[in-house]
């Protein structure tokens, strides 16, 4: 298996070196989030990402970006006696492997890949009950693996993507929640 993956990343490095292109930008925009937990019901709230990308490669690209975002969610239990409400301050480094297809003033753009975030901060407003209820409900993990998949669109300097984030590692283990969220953002590059 690792064989095969290691012929995989070759070729696909031959391929993005052959018509090697680069590009570098900033980006910005606002995800909504949840946080699925065990025998809760979940809502989404509002958040933002802001941050910086590169691109390399031509038709097929490889994009590291990293940026800072607000992500979390809202919980009630099924009858409505405990609510909760969490939000997470994080660093984001996605890298995607991406296709592009039309011209060079134009095209447009499938990616996917993993994220590897980094908590930097969380904020919890839990009921009183809740907090009674859910004594381990607050243990989160400093950083989780995500992957990401979505589309893009290119018009000569600006480039904007929708994504979708699905959680592959649990943000608190204990109540197996997982982070899942959409992402519209709109960029500039700059280089």
């Amino acid at each position: 298996m690792r064989k095969h993956i290691l012929i995989l990343a070759v070729l696909i490095s031959v391929g993005i070196s052959a018509e090697a292109q680069f590009s570098l930008g900033v980006k910005a925009g606002a995800n909504y989030s949840t946080i699925d937990a065990n025998n809760l019901n979940n809502s989404s709230v509002a958040g933002y990402q802001v941050g910086a990308f590169a691109r390399l490669g031509g038709s097929v690209y490889l994009q590291p970006e990293l940026y800072l975002s607000s992500t979390g969610g809202q919980f009630q239990s099924g009858n409505g006696t405990y609510t909760g409400n969490v939000k997470f301050t994080n660093l984001d480094l996605p890298i995607l492997l991406g296709a592009r297809f039309g011209g060079n003033s134009m095209n447009f753009r499938i990616m996917a890949g993993p994220v590897f975030t980094s908590i930097l901060n969380t904020s919890e407003s839990l009921s009183q009950n809740f907090s009674t209820a859910y004594t381990d409900f607050k243990n989160y993990k400093s950083a989780t693996i995500d992957g990401q998949a979505g589309f893009g669109l290119d018009f000569g300097p600006l480039t904007a993507d929708l994504r979708y984030q699905a959680g592959l590692t649990h943000v608190n283990d204990v109540h197996a929640q997982k982070q899942n969220l959409w992402a519209l953002s709109v960029g500039f590059k700059i280089l």
